[in-house]
């Protein structure tokens, strides 16, 4: 029996979602919960490879049971064992066939950014501080250039094995968090929020692609229009152009679509 899950999970003490001889990550934690319940060794695979750091909203995973098991019952059970930073959110029966990476039609990304002088106590672990005025507008711009089907390689990991940096990105916007309401008629102007949706995503792409747009808003794209500073990147497919990638804390895997 193949089972499908949701979760969700802050990635602060985690090497990420993949197993690592010697480090502790969500794989390995699922997989030890796993093994408790059914007394043997349960694989558990991922939608996405996030990265140290990074948290999830979405995240979707597969195992294949050694025997049936009630879907409900497995959640509830896997949350008495899980640590407090993993939550099993749904689980359901799945195909024999069904594979969370290769059958994922969309991953949903977000970015968080806190745009202010001073630092959070509560928010370093969710967001990245960036103390200069950012011009949303012009990272909007810049944002726009993304969508459509390009050339990542300039904005991927230095060693990664993919055998193609071409990806589909749908959507790539920024917001600020809060429309104003009754209680606090202005909008929250420190919160951004950049969400980024594609059929899939090159290792540190988001994180890079969003320190590409935050030089623009910061006003480093040497006079040139924003989009134009994001197509000479893409086209140039040369990593060392692009910034270092924004911090992982700022980054949550929001939702698989299927």
């Amino acid at each position: 029996m193949q089972v499908r899950l949701k979760l969700e999970y802050d990635g602060t003490n985690y090497s990420g979602w993949q197993m690592q001889s010697g480090q502790n990550s969500i794989q390995a934690e699922l997989e030890a919960a796993l093994a408790r319940i059914f007394g043997e060794p349960v694989r558990v695979r991922g939608a996405g490879r996030t990265d140290a750091g990074v948290h999830a909203r979405g995240q979707v995973a597969a195992a294949r049971l050694p025997r049936p098991f009630d879907p409900a019952e497995l959640a509830r059970a896997l949350n008495a064992m899980l640590p407090p930073d993993i939550v099993a959110l749904e689980a359901a029966e799945a195909g024999d066939n069904f594979d969370p990476r290769r059958d994922a039609r969309l991953r949903i990304y977000e970015y968080r950014v806190l745009n202010q002088p001073l630092r959070s106590a509560l928010e370093r672990n969710s967001a990245w501080l960036v103390r200069e005025p950012l011009d949303l507008v012009a990272m909007n711009a810049a944002a726009a250039a993304f969508v459509g089907e390009q050339d990542f390689a300039a904005f991927r990991s230095l060693g990664s094995a993919e055998r193609t940096t071409v990806r589909r990105v749908e959507l790539s916007r920024w917001r600020r968090e809060n429309e104003p309401h009754a209680d606090e008629p202005h909008k929250d102007e420190r919160h951004l929020i950049y969400r980024v949706e594609a059929n899939g995503f090159l290792r540190h792409m988001v994180r890079t692609m969003v320190a590409a747009m935050v030089e623009v808003g910061r006003g480093k794209s040497a006079g040139r229009p924003p989009a134009d500073t994001i197509a000479r990147l893409l086209a140039s497919r040369d990593r060392a152009l692009a910034p270092a990638p924004a911090p992982a804390a700022g980054l949550c895997l929001v939702e698989v679509l299927y």
